[in-house]
């Protein structure tokens, strides 16, 4: 399953062509930059003191609790993210673009 993964972001990527190594690395450092990314878009519909209870959350690593935080603050918390990743895909393919 993991593999069908990879090959799924790697084609949205556009990254397919590329050795398995260097899919999965650039897939990693996709990753990291798109739940930032995905994690500023929520955090800025947070009042200051709710962003504190966000990242107490967070960092607490209770994913059911931060879920039911941010259905409650946040109930676009999904389509938020969604947007933020299909931000990064289309910035990392125009990135390719003007680098190709």
């Amino acid at each position: 399953m993991q593999d069908e993964i990879t090959a799924r972001i790697a084609a949205d990527l556009g990254i397919s062509s590329l050795p398995i190594e260097d899919q999965k690395s650039l897939i990693t450092q996709f990753g990291e930059v798109a739940l930032k990314s995905a994690t500023i878009a929520v955090a800025e519909k947070l009042g200051e003191e709710k962003r504190d209870e966000f990242i107490k959350l967070a960092e607490a690593g209770d994913a059911a609790a931060l879920k039911t935080f941010l259905d409650a603050e946040v109930p676009e918390h999904e389509e938020l993210v969604k947007a933020a990743i299909a931000d990064e895909i289309k910035r990392f393919k125009d990135f390719q673009s003007a680098n190709a």
